[in-house]
C-alpha cells in the first residue's frame, strides 16, 4: 500500500518538470550547451596598514552607496527623456519640459542634496559620467545650451570640481569602480 502511494507521488512530481531550451552544438554525439553568464569580477581582499585606513575605506564605501543610486536615476531619466526631448519641435516646448523635469528632481532630492558635501558632489559627477558615458558638461550643454553649461562649469570650478572631467575606471577612478562593481554584484 505504501509503495503505491509513494509511486503515485513520484509520478505526480515528474509532471511538474519544466525543461529549459538552450542553444547547443551536437558534435560526434557530444552536446555542448551555450549559456551566457554575466561577468564575474574578482578583487583581492583589501589589506589595511592600520585602523584609520580601514575607517577611511568604510566611509568611502558608505559615500558611494549614498551617491550611486542618484547617478543610476540620472541615467534612467536621461534614457527616458532624451528621445522625447529631441522629438519636440519648438525650443519653447523643450524648455518647458526641462523646467518641469528639473522641478520634479528638486522636489524629490532637494533635502537630501542639502546634506551632501562637496566631495559627494564630485563623486556624483564621476558616477554620472560612468553611467551615461557622457560628461556632465556635455549633458548640460545638450539640454540647456552652451551658456548654461559654461555658467555651471564656472560654479563647479569655484568648488574645485570640473564638469568636463572624464571617468577613468583603470586609472584615477579605479577604487570607485571597484566599489561600484561590488555594490552592483550585491557584495556591499
Amino acid at each position: 500500500m505504501t509503495v503505491l502511494v509513494f509511486a503515485g507521488f513520484l509520478t505526480r512530481a515528474q509532471e511538474n518538470v519544466h525543461w529549459a531550451k538552450y542553444p547547443a552544438l551536437i558534435k560526434d554525439g557530444d552536446t555542448t550547451i551555450y549559456i551566457q553568464v554575466n561577468d564575474i569580477w574578482v578583487y583581492p581582499e583589501r589589506k589595511f596598514k592600520n585602523k584609520r585606513q580601514q575607517q577611511n575605506y568604510s566611509r568611502y564605501v558608505a559615500k558611494v552607496k549614498k551617491v550611486y543610486p542618484v547617478a543610476v536615476e540620472a541615467r534612467i531619466l536621461l534614457d527616458a527623456y532624451e528621445p522625447v526631448y529631441y522629438s519636440l519641435t519648438s525650443d519653447k516646448e523643450r524648455k518647458r519640459m526641462m523646467k518641469n523635469l528639473e522641478k520634479q528632481l528638486l522636489d524629490k532630492h532637494k533635502e537630501e542634496l542639502k546634506k551632501w558635501s562637496i566631495s559627494d558632489g564630485r563623486m556624483l559627477l564621476k558616477l554620472i559620467n560612468r553611467e551615461t558615458h557622457r560628461t556632465p558638461y556635455s549633458i548640460i550643454e545638450n539640454f540647456r545650451g552652451e551658456f548654461s553649461a559654461v555658467f555651471w562649469q564656472g560654479i563647479a570650478r569655484l568648488f574645485k570640481n570640473n564638469l568636463k572631467d572624464g571617468y577613468d575606471p583603470t586609472g584615477d577612478d579605479r577604487m570607485l569602480e571597484e566599489v561600484v562593481r561590488r555594490i552592483e554584484s550585491g557584495y556591499y
